[in-house]
C-alpha cells in the first residue's frame, strides 16, 4: 500500500458531498491533471456527517512535476472513506482532513488549513445537487465490495 499527497500541495480545490448516507461523492482539481470525480463508500465523521463541504487549498502549487508524479492517479477515484472530518484527532487543533483508500488500495491523505474549507449551508449545497446526483448514478455501481481498513475508532 502506497500513500500519496502527504504534503497535498498539488490539490487545488473541490467539494465533497455526504448527503446520501454511506456514500461520498465530489470533485477535486489537481495540478497537472485537472478535475477528478470521486465516489467513496462510507461517511464523514460525526462532526460533518450528512453534509457537503467545499475547499480551496491556500498552499496549492501548480508544479510542472505534478503531472508526472500524479500520472498513476485513477480517474475517477473510487474507493472507501478512511476519515473525513473537520476535527480529526482529539490531540490536534481542528482542521479539514480528507483520507481515503482507492479501489487499488492506495492510501490518500489531504490536510488543509482551517480557513481553507467550509460546510455548505443548504442553499449553497443545492448548487451541487445535479453534479452529485450524476456522480452517484454513474459511479456508485462501479464500486467494488467493501474492503476492510482500520476504522477511525481503531486509530486512537
Amino acid at each position: 500500500m502506497a500513500e500519496k499527497f502527504g504534503n497535498f500541495r498539488w490539490v487545488k480545490d473541490g467539494y465533497l458531498d455526504n448527503r446520501s448516507a454511506g456514500l461520498v461523492v465530489g470533485q477535486m482539481t489537481f495540478a497537472g491533471i485537472g478535475t477528478v470525480s470521486f465516489c467513496l463508500r462510507g461517511d464523514f465523521k460525526n462532526d460533518i456527517a450528512g453534509k457537503a463541504f467545499s475547499f480551496r487549498n491556500s498552499q496549492y502549487l501548480d508544479d510542472e512535476l505534478a503531472g508526472d508524479r500524479l500520472a498513476d492517479l485513477a480517474v475517477p477515484q473510487l474507493g472507501t472513506v478512511s476519515l473525513i472530518s473537520f476535527d480529526p484527532h482529539p490531540l490536534l487543533p481542528p482542521h479539514p482532513y480528507i483520507e481515503w483508500f482507492s479501489e487499488d488500495d492506495v492510501h490518500y491523505r489531504i490536510e488543509l488549513a482551517p480557513e481553507d474549507a467550509w460546510i455548505l449551508e443548504d442553499e449553497k449545497a443545492r448548487q451541487f445537487d445535479g453534479e452529485s446526483d450524476s456522480l452517484r448514478t454513474a459511479l456508485a455501481p462501479r464500486l467494488e465490495s467493501p474492503r476492510t481498513h482500520l476504522s477511525e475508532d481503531e486509530w486512537f
